[in-house]
């Protein structure tokens, strides 16, 4: 068994490792080192700053292909995993006051869950009047599972950057769904805690088929869908939903409204989505709230990800930046006009 306090566990997409360890060194500095511990995971063994910090460069956008944090308390080897009274007695001595709940979270390198090691936590965390929960908490239990290793990470659920296992937010894949990029907007929400006010207007930029304005109208705004494709049918009969056929700089030329909130999944580069974005200021009150997906590709994303923030940034104030789980090779950007 190894314990230790030093090192700071991050999870990224399978494809980002390398971009995140840039942008910690860049951050951070130099002598930063990480390993790769999985596919979808690293640890920071040298140089790592105060999770805090870290936490906030992330919400920032400073770092943004961090997914989720936690700072490891312990690793084993499968068959060294220590008994439920021990695990619980490393949990407890990295909490600064006896808990009454904890959340606790397992995930593994592969398709399953890490279940039987959830139990585990949760018998011997419960043994000593602790009640475990999934998420929900101050307090975050992380346990990763390989074929090689099992690592136990603990950190506050505001340092954590995601209240889901490793950041792998998972959402129902209902019937009325309309398409997959409705669980973007869905995480970004929910992530980023955004508040859609109750009765607003917004403008749903490249909306065909309609599922980020299905999604705005769960939060009761009155949706204009600027597309020159069709909704689905199912959107067809809601008469706070405005289809209107044609493109964005068709739309601008002839927009009357003022809009809460402006949102754009549309497929192109980077840059020339921002500017789409730059173009819709002149239609949104003053605090509206921006929501944009910059596409990933090319030789150099990340360097293509900031040119983008910097187009944005000239009219925005950049809230949040991050690849989220139901991104792929796209970065979300959270954005308030002045």
């Amino acid at each position: 068994m190894r314990v230790t306090g030093a090192g700071v566990l991050f999870s990224v997409a399978t494809d980002s490792y390398e971009l995140v360890v840039r942008e910690l060194r860049e951050e951070f500095g130099r002598d930063l080192r990480c390993e790769r511990v999985s596919a979808d995971l690293g640890r920071i063994v040298e140089g790592a700053p105060p999770i805090a910090e870290l936490a906030v460069c992330c919400d920032e956008g400073r770092i943004m292909f961090v997914r989720h944090l936690t700072r490891e308390i312990a690793s084993f080897a499968p068959d060294d995993v220590p008994p439920p009274y021990e695990l619980a007695e490393l949990v407890l001595a990295e909490v600064p006051r006896h808990p009454s709940v904890l959340a606790v979270q397992t995930w593994t390198d592969g398709a399953g869950t890490g279940g039987s090691y959830y139990h585990l936590l949760a018998e011997g965390l419960g043994a000593r009047g602790v009640e475990v929960t999934r998420s929900g908490q101050d307090n975050i239990v992380s346990c990763f599972v390989t074929d090689k290793v099992v690592l136990l990470g603990l950190n506050e659920r505001q340092h954590s950057l995601s209240d889901w296992p490793g950041g792998r937010m998972r959402l129902a894949r209902a019937e009325e769904r309309v398409s997959r990029s409705e669980f973007k907007l869905e995480e970004a929400i929910a992530t980023f805690g955004l508040d859609l006010r109750p009765g607003g207007k917004a403008l749903d930029l490249g909306a065909s088929p309609g599922g980020w304005t299905r999604i705005l109208r769960q939060h009761d705004q009155e949706v204009w869908s600027v597309d020159p494709g069709s909704l689905d049918p199912r959107l067809r009969g809601d008469r706070r939903i405005h289809h209107v056929g044609t493109t964005a700089g068709e739309f601008f030329r002839r927009n009357q409204v003022r809009f809460d909130v402006v949102v754009n999944d549309m497929r192109m580069d980077q840059v020339l989505s921002a500017r789409v974005m730059l173009d819709a200021v002149p239609h949104l009150r003053r605090g509206a709230l921006a929501v944009v997906t910059l596409k990933g590709g090319g030789r150099n994303p990340l360097d293509s990800a900031r040119r983008g923030l910097d187009v944005l940034a000239k009219e925005y104030d950049i809230l949040h930046a991050r690849q989220l789980h139901h991104n792929r090779r796209e970065l979300t950007v959270i954005g308030r006009r002045p």
